[in-house]
């Protein structure tokens, strides 16, 4: 997920450069795969089983840049919450990307790897490695940082759908919304010295454009607030989740019960202190 995420201009193609604070969580999907003769993905979530998922798309670009014919099939367990602006989709593709490659035995190094990565999402190289990053680019560069303290993160992940999101968050920003990146870079360096971030840094330009893009969304981050005793509530990437920071689960605990007793979508989960390849489950070797 994206601690902080400042857009910093547009590129003449039309794409954005950004300054991301990326950060693993412990909220996760489940891929697991076993050879077949074709490619094939089933999902928990019918809806998310067709060639336009970033699983099946990791695995058919990775077996045409390796000259295979190999297929796969892929079982993908959905945990995190879809389109919510967590990351989720991302990274399965690096799953796929990572979990693929060792079972055809492609030997691509890790940087032909990443290059696929970048071509999926900008979001995607990151997922390769997890763990605590300053992402830079479009995405495709990626400073692997030390592992951030840990802290504890509630969650609202408002059921509220928007077409084309990125692209219409990206549409709604003018170049006078966009930010310098200084206060990601701030949050990376206390990272770097051993500190979690102030929270005063976790900034994210989308904010400013997130109400008015999302219906509704305002009022669930009212709710959020009302719960969480006036603590910061923060845009996690592209929206709608929202996520509040704590320092020790406990703390965390009232307003997690309070909100689910009003049938809200949330989380409680924490950061890691990890840093390495996506877990991928081969039925092959059980």
């Amino acid at each position: 997920m994206n601690l902080g995420l400042e857009v910093v201009g547009r590129r003449p193609d039309g794409s954005h450069d950004l300054v991301s604070l990326f950060q693993t969580i412990d909220l996760h999907d489940e891929l697991r795969l076993e050879p077949a003769g074709e490619l094939a993905l089933v999902c928990t979530d019918p809806g998310l089983a067709g060639p336009d998922n970033l699983v099946w798309r990791a695995a058919r670009l990775l077996r045409e840049r390796a000259g295979g014919r190999d297929g796969a099939r892929l079982e993908l367990h959905k945990g995190i919450p879809v389109a919510a602006g967590l990351g989720g989709g991302s990274a399965d593709a690096a799953a796929a990307l990572l979990a693929c490659d060792r079972l055809w035995q492609t030997s691509l190094s890790p940087g032909d790897l990443a290059d696929l990565a970048a071509t999926l999402g900008a979001d995607v190289p990151f997922f390769l490695g997890g763990g605590t990053a300053l992402v830079e680019g479009r995405g495709e560069i990626v400073s692997p940082l030390p592992p951030a303290p840990t802290r504890w993160l509630l969650l609202l992940c408002p059921p509220l759908h928007l077409e084309r999101k990125t692209a219409s968050l990206y549409a709604r920003l003018t170049p006078a919304l966009y930010d310098s990146g200084a206060a990601t870079r701030s949050a990376a360096a206390a990272v770097g010295r051993g500190l979690f971030p102030a929270e005063t840094l976790l900034r994210n330009t989308f904010a400013q454009v997130a109400d008015a893009a999302f219906v509704d969304l305002a009022a669930y981050r009212e709710r959020l607030a009302g719960a969480v005793a006036g603590r910061p509530v923060h845009l996690s990437g592209s929206g709608p989740a929202l996520f509040v920071v704590y320092e020790r689960r406990e703390e965390a605990e009232g307003a997690l019960a309070a909100l689910r007793s009003e049938g809200l979508a949330v989380y409680l989960t924490a950061t890691g202190p990890w840093r390495g390849q996506p877990a991928v489950e081969f039925a092959a070797e059980e």
